[in-house]
């Protein structure tokens, strides 16, 4: 289980940094949410709906998509967490690298529940004077 594990949680990423948010949903539970740790307008909770419009949002954001590097993966039993560097360039034309950390929950070989570690002064700097204003 731990290597389809594995590779749910590869194709969730890969599917994140195309904006491929049809694929995504084929990764995720009915119910599953995400945490995301920290501070400031990123810090909170996202349900199924807004986990899918975010995805949806990053062909706006990024519309060459993001190019995640994984630089580890651990799985054991339901739980996937892995270390991964984000590299795009914006919209804006800047380029936007962040460094991530996400502890994912399994369930029945599907993402119930995500903890996302990010630099969320990063984020607020670059990512959210563009979007502060789309819908998600």
């Amino acid at each position: 289980m731990s290597e389809h594990n594995k590779n749910t949680v590869i194709q969730f990423i890969e599917a994140m940094g195309k904006g491929d948010a049809a694929t995504a949903a084929r990764c995720i539970t009915n119910d599953a949410y995400t945490l995301a740790k920290g501070f400031g307008n990123f810090a909170g909770v996202r349900e199924y709906d807004t986990i899918l419009a975010t995805i949806a949002a990053f062909k706006q954001l990024m519309p060459s998509g993001m190019e995640p590097e994984i630089l580890s993966l651990i799985a054991d039993g339901n739980k996937v967490v892995t270390e991964f560097e984000g590299n795009g360039t914006l919209v804006n034309g800047e380029d936007y690298s962040n460094q991530y950390c996400m502890v994912f929950t399994l369930r029945d070989g599907k993402i119930c529940q995500v903890n996302e570690y990010f630099c969320t002064i990063l984020a607020e700097e670059k990512l959210w004077p563009i979007i502060k204003d789309m819908s998600l």
